[in-house]
């Protein structure tokens, strides 16, 4: 006599197949965030940069959606279109980080001799706090999206190539890499098709950190002073200005830290809930 299935295992695991809440949610508010940055000019009831000087530090009300800031400007229009400077300083940056880092990595990992000299440079890059390096970059040279793309990019190089020649040292053990190589296939071609493949899964999860993480960093750039200039807004510029007035008028603040807060926890969810499906070893435990 067989025994019954139970019926509450095929529940479960078709359960494990839906994505979780968290990556609804989370992919939700980057589609927010994303249509905030296409649509801003429909979306924002005024220019972002009218000032009037009769409605200054006003609170919210249904002209003023949130409220105005020391100029009179509308703090919900500069909030929608600095998403755009957001967004594309995190595109701009994770994608010129691995354009540079993978192929580096792949260099290193194969080529033992070119992995010491280029291994002992990117320490000694990895060695300097990023966002000082960032600062440095943009205070010698002319401070506009272009230059803070690259000085945030900069730094996060480094981890791209340690990464992606991990991978590769582990790959180059695996038995069908040691057949090929017996079998005396050139080394661009072993590179292109059985090294690299075995980094794009890594890669993907570690492009959302960087995003996130470029994201926070020109947001901490603006802040300071030493980001986009003023003219241009952005979540760092509403909340540096804002910053002045926070015992008087915290909404300055609390609104811009609210939207980054929420882009970059949900950006995070997002390569979380990546590397569990993209790893075979966090997969495994998962299931």
């Amino acid at each position: 006599m067989t025994t019954p299935l139970n019926p509450a295992l095929p529940r479960r695991r078709l359960a494990g197949n839906l994505p979780h809440w968290t990556v609804i949610l989370s992919l939700a508010i980057l589609a927010a965030a994303l249509a905030m940055a296409i649509l801003a000019p429909q979306l924002a009831n005024f220019e972002p940069t009218r000032i009037n000087a009769a409605m200054r530090l006003q609170p919210a009300s249904e002209t003023y959606w949130l409220g105005t800031d020391s100029f009179g400007r509308d703090l919900y229009s500069r909030i929608i279109h600095g998403a755009r400077v957001s967004l594309v300083v995190g595109a701009g940056v994770a994608a010129g980080a691995i354009l540079i880092g993978l192929p580096l990595g792949l260099l290193a990992g194969w080529f033992r001799g070119l992995d010491a000299v280029l291994m002992r440079l990117m320490d000694g890059m990895m060695a300097i706090p990023g966002i000082l390096l960032a600062i440095a970059i943009v205070a010698l040279t002319k401070a506009g999206l272009v230059t803070v793309i690259i000085a945030i990019m900069i730094p996060e190089i480094p981890q791209v190539v340690r990464l992606v020649r991990s991978r590769v040292l582990a790959a180059r053990a695996e038995p069908y890499v040691e057949a090929a190589q017996l079998l005396g296939t050139p080394a661009p071609r072993l590179i292109l098709r059985h090294l690299l493949p075995a980094t794009i899964a890594p890669l993907i999860v570690q492009a959302t950190y960087i995003y996130a993480s470029a994201i926070l960093t020109e947001a901490a750039l603006s802040f300071l002073g030493v980001g986009i200039g003023t003219e241009i807004p952005t979540w760092g510029n509403i909340m540096a200005e804002g910053r002045l007035y926070f015992a008087m008028r915290p909404w300055l603040v609390f609104w811009p830290a609210i939207v980054l807060s929420l882009c970059i926890l949900s950006i995070n969810l997002l390569g979380d809930a990546l590397r569990d499906r993209l790893d075979p070893k966090m997969k495994g435990r998962a299931d």
